[in-house]
């Protein structure tokens, strides 16, 4: 009840000046690798309907009967492997990233516009970013995924999550919702530009490998756009990039369950270049904004080691965006031409 009372109190403040959000909101991470923490932290990710859509009454016996208490150990293992004395990557680089955002765009229009992070799992909640963006007298709200390509287990819990939390103000801000920015001009130069410059340290170039985060087939099959805008990604890349047919491949990792996900899979893809006698391998993952579990272990560490055991002399992995300036520009870019309408011309 005090939570009620609180943004009933923040709604009906009049004296602060009426201003713009953006929330920005990434996956969600664990506030600790220890056993406990990850536990709570899949709990809460694996309970999405939007995430695991099998029926309730055959998933939760298997979540809390199998998944729970077993998975948080290898889990736990694998984020002690990465984790940083901030916390977890995805945690630090989506602060660093937020804070330059919001430094630009309050270069640009002062304190009309406030930024705030949140995590669609675990902490800082959507609820209490967008508590607190009312506290400052938030009227119009920006919403901005951190999922260049749109995908309804992420993109769409973001919707959710933000839409419950608005249900609980008496004063709605006027609202918008960044779908995607799978080909967006900037995205798609920053994300050539990281390659350039990932090769340039590593020395030469070699066969680029387009690894995204999967998701069950059926989605897909169901309307969700993610595999098409994926596609369009790394098309985008690869002819900025300027590379020929063979020089590059595209694949889809992290599967989880028993269910057919998108194909080829990153490791039948790593077999299947290592048997072709590709023995270089440059990874990138562009359905990741920042740096996380999935990237740093799953790939730099899983992936390569499994890639050396089939005989291949060598697999690095392309770093994220993460906070880069360049990262925080294109964003800024992003929500600039969002808040048209919002923001008088001669501010935008």
């Amino acid at each position: 009840m005090a939570y009620y009372r609180a943004a009933a109190h923040a709604d009906s403040a009049g004296a602060t000046p009426a201003r713009i959000g953006v929330l920005v909101v990434n996956l969600g991470t664990p506030d600790s690798p220890s056993y406990f923490a990850v536990q709570r932290f899949l709990r809460e990710f694996l309970s999405d309907r939007r995430v695991i859509d099998t029926p309730r009454l055959v998933w939760l016996p298997l979540l809390y009967g199998v998944v729970l208490p077993f998975r948080p150990i290898r889990t736990v293992r694998n984020y002690r492997k990465i984790w940083l004395r901030g916390g977890s990557p995805l945690a630090v680089y989506s602060k660093g990233l937020a804070a330059k955002l919001g430094s630009l765009l309050h270069d640009s229009y002062g304190d009309d516009v406030r930024v705030a992070l949140a995590m669609t799992y675990g902490n800082p909640s959507i609820a209490a970013a967008v508590h607190s963006l009312a506290q400052h007298g938030v009227r119009k709200l920006l919403v901005l995924p951190l999922y260049p390509q749109y995908c309804s287990s992420t993109t769409g819990s973001v919707f959710d999550r933000t839409t419950d939390a608005l249900q609980r103000r008496r004063w709605l801000p006027e609202t918008r919702f960044v779908n995607d920015y799978h080909d967006d001009a900037g995205y798609i130069d920053a994300l050539a530009e990281k390659i350039r410059q990932h090769w340039a340290e590593v020395g030469e170039r070699s066969h680029l490998l387009f690894s995204y985060h999967g998701i069950p087939a059926v989605y897909v099959a169901e309307g969700d756009p993610y595999q098409r805008q994926a596609e369009t990604t790394t098309r985008l890349v690869v002819e900025r990039l300027g590379l020929a047919t063979q020089e590059w491949s595209h694949c889809y990792q992290s599967r989880f369950g028993s269910v057919v996900w998108l194909q080829p899979y990153t490791e039948d893809t790593l077999k299947v270049l290592a048997e072709r006698g590709v023995a270089k391998l440059t990874v990138v993952s562009p359905s990741f904004a920042v740096d996380c579990l999935e990237t740093l272990e799953e790939v730099a560490i899983e992936y390569r080691d499994k890639f050396l055991a089939m005989g291949g002399e060598r697999l690095t992995l392309v770093p994220a965006l993460n906070d880069d300036d360049r990262h925080a520009q294109v964003l800024a870019a992003i929500v600039k031409n969002q808040l048209q309408g919002w923001i008088s011309a001669d501010r935008a």
